[in-house]
């Protein structure tokens, strides 16, 4: 099956699930079960590969729980990071789901015993909370028990039912398409609750390549705001798991969502002792200190927000926004972001961020920051991306590259703004691998090509008052049609000369009219 015929076979049978409890389930909270179901399916078939190792002879999920010792339980934790009985395996609750009149409170507890299986074990924090949302005796699946049982069983039947095999053989990325297929559909209805938290799979592919641009290895791989860390896991895809030494870093202030950058985290198979995702506010409260710097850093930050700012004046202290000299205004967060990747940034690294067109022409604290970026010559790349790229806004948005490494002085700007760098969807614009590879190619090439790449120096960039808009240094080609000025009059005065024998002739035949 090849992965469009997944990705379709993916969204019809989730869209059949919809329809299965649809009318009682707000759209944004059935969300959070259907990847809450594919999560605990996930582990659970997880769990059962590595509990029987390739052993045909072994069945754990047919195996009692009393046969279970704690030194095999204690082994299981300390590798896998949790642990699920046999009764408690997602095959065997679907078997009995529909029939099971406790299924809610089954299913609460279960959640609740695979979580608590880390405690006291260095997998707790990664564990802690992961089911937290997925409430299964939450009103909003019906008002009796056994209106909730029946819409949770038709979730975790419709989840069994989707047959890609195993789940690291598949073309896609089951997880990150289901996610992207409910968004899609929900994120009209969810708002900013929805659309900003999430990058799509295509733009998050090109921001991992340009991070990782020319590494051989890295030594970890840190987003600042990782949203459901699918920026990260990205990486992952670029890179031999290998190449990237220490693992994957992240921090996210959005509950829901920092439960999902940790299941998503299992779902890729990534152990709970190669990731460290953090709940919390980056900006006020930063949580991997002690790990920086980093060799590559992804974030896609949200545009805008307001944050304390110059109200807090220990701030204008701190090692991350010092060196600017000025604080990020409170109405606009949006370099707070960038200079906090910066200073967690290795000297061998790249980070690439998506940004706010605004910030690179607005004037005040952010032109003074830009200023510091381009005097001190941190900034490789600005690209301007198309359109409509995004759930929930049209906004066509910058990435900005920044370096410690570079070897000239030079600043680039990439106009990927045009046809030639999208393909039109019937919802959002998206870039295709061809689309990418030819960003790619051209922030890897460094030499102007005309409308599209201009390579510009530090002097001319300050003479512009420090505008790091792309538009401002690479004209747009003029698809304009070219007039010939002395032909249009020859044909001009041509025109007129027949309109006046036109006219003479219609004249003579009045006069003879009237005669």
């Amino acid at each position: 099956m090849t992965s469009m015929q997944q990705r379709e076979q993916l969204h019809r049978q989730i869209w059949q699930i919809a329809n299965d409890v649809r009318g009682s389930v707000d759209g944004w909270d059935f969300k959070q079960y259907v990847l809450g179901s594919l999560f605990y399916r996930f582990i659970s078939e997880n769990f059962i590969d590595y509990i029987e190792a390739g052993d045909e002879s072994v069945d754990y999920a047919s195996l009692s729980d009393d046969v279970i010792t704690p030194e095999i339980k204690a082994d299981a934790v300390k590798t896998k990071g949790y642990f699920i009985y046999p009764s408690q395996l997602f095959t065997n609750v679907v078997a009995t789901a529909e029939s099971n009149e406790n299924l809610n409170t089954d299913l609460a507890k279960i959640f609740a015993e695979i979580e608590n299986s880390a405690s006291g074990y260095p997998s707790e924090e990664d564990i802690k909370g992961l089911f937290a949302d997925f409430d299964t005796t939450s009103n909003r699946l019906g008002n009796t028990v056994a209106d909730k049982n029946r819409r949770l069983a038709a979730v975790l039947k419709g989840v069994a039912q989707l047959d890609f095999g195993d789940f690291e053989e598949n073309h896609i990325d089951l997880f990150g398409d289901a996610y992207e297929f409910l968004i899609s559909n929900y994120a009209a209805n969810a708002g900013k609750s929805g659309g900003e938290f999430f990058t799509p799979q295509h733009v998050s592919k090109l921001i991992a390549q340009l991070a990782l641009h020319g590494q051989e290895k890295v030594n970890k791989i840190y987003d600042p705001a990782c949203g459901s860390g699918s920026l990260l896991l990205q990486a992952k895809k670029q890179f031999d798991e290998h190449i990237i030494e220490e693992g994957f870093f992240g921090q996210e202030i959005n509950h829901t969502t920092y439960n999902l950058a940790r299941m998503n985290m299992f779902l890729h198979n990534v152990n709970y002792d190669k990731f460290d995702i953090k709940l919390g506010d980056t900006l006020l409260d930063p949580k991997h200190n002690s790990f920086k710097p980093f060799d590559a850093i992804v974030s896609n930050p949200p545009y805008s927000v307001k944050w304390i700012g110059s109200d807090d004046p220990t701030l204008i202290n701190d090692e991350r926004f010092a060196p600017a000299g000025v604080l990020p205004p409170k109405s606009k967060a949006d370099f707070a972001f960038i200079l906090h990747a910066l200073s967690y940034l290795s000297a061998r690294g790249r980070a690439a961020i998506v940004t706010f067109p605004g910030i690179f022409y607005r004037g005040g604290a952010e032109k003074k920051i830009r200023q510091y970026l381009v005097d001190n010559n941190y900034v490789e790349t600005v690209i301007s991306l198309a359109p409509n790229l995004f759930f929930g806004t049209s906004i066509a948005v910058n990435i900005l590259v920044l370096s410690k490494h570079k070897n000239d002085t030079k600043t680039q700007f990439i106009d990927a703004s045009g046809s030639d760098f999208f393909k039109k969807e019937t919802n959002n614009n998206v870039l295709t691998d061809e689309h990418i590879e030819k960003i790619m190619q051209l922030f890897a090439n460094k030499e102007d090509v005309a409308h599209t790449v201009s390579m510009v120096n530090t002097d001319s960039i300050a003479k512009n008052d420090y505008n790091l808009s792309v538009s401002a240094y690479v004209e747009p080609e003029d698809t304009r049609e070219k007039i010939d000025i002395t032909k249009l009059n020859a044909e001009i005065q041509e025109t007129v000369a027949k309109i006046d024998t036109l006219r003479s002739e219609i004249d003579k035949i009045v006069t003879e009219i009237e005669g």
